[in-house]
């Protein structure tokens, strides 16, 4: 996998947001609060999911992925948030802001597995892109 150190991006990036997930899960606050709540709870629920699958692909190719907290806090460029209520038109833009910088992310491993011919990981990231673009449209639905 000659790719790795942007795995490894994506990785610590998929465990800060995770993190970021729940605080958004736990804070946000609004009338449409258990609706979003609920929602959040799936979206994270499938974070950690594509986290571990991610992690485990790379140790398949011979690798190592990061497995360090600190690490992952160095390296992601996903942005962590305090500990406040946070209103339902601001989790619904970070949402939205996170997810299409995850979908980039997912876009430029799929391309650089491919060129590799790295199937199971090119397949993986179809995948989680299938899923972003999902979610970008739920969320830019709401928004009209």
């Amino acid at each position: 996998m000659k790719n790795v150190a942007q795995v490894n991006q994506y990785l610590a990036d998929l465990s800060v947001w995770n993190v970021k997930l729940h605080n958004l899960h736990f804070n946000v606050v609004g009338p449409q609060f258990k609706s979003i709540h609920e929602y959040l709870e799936s979206v994270y629920d499938v974070a950690f999911d594509y986290f571990d699958a991610v992690a485990e692909t790379v140790k398949m190719a011979g690798q190592f992925p990061l497995v360090n907290s600190k690490e992952y806090a160095a390296l992601s460029k996903i942005e962590e948030l305090g500990q406040t209520d946070i209103p339902q038109a601001q989790v619904i833009e970070i949402l939205l802001n996170d997810f299409k910088y995850m979908k980039d992310q997912a876009l430029a491993i799929r391309s650089a597995a491919s060129e590799e011919d790295h199937f199971a990981l090119s397949n993986m990231m179809e995948d989680h892109v299938e899923y972003y673009v999902k979610q970008i449209w739920f969320i830019e639905s709401m928004l009209k």
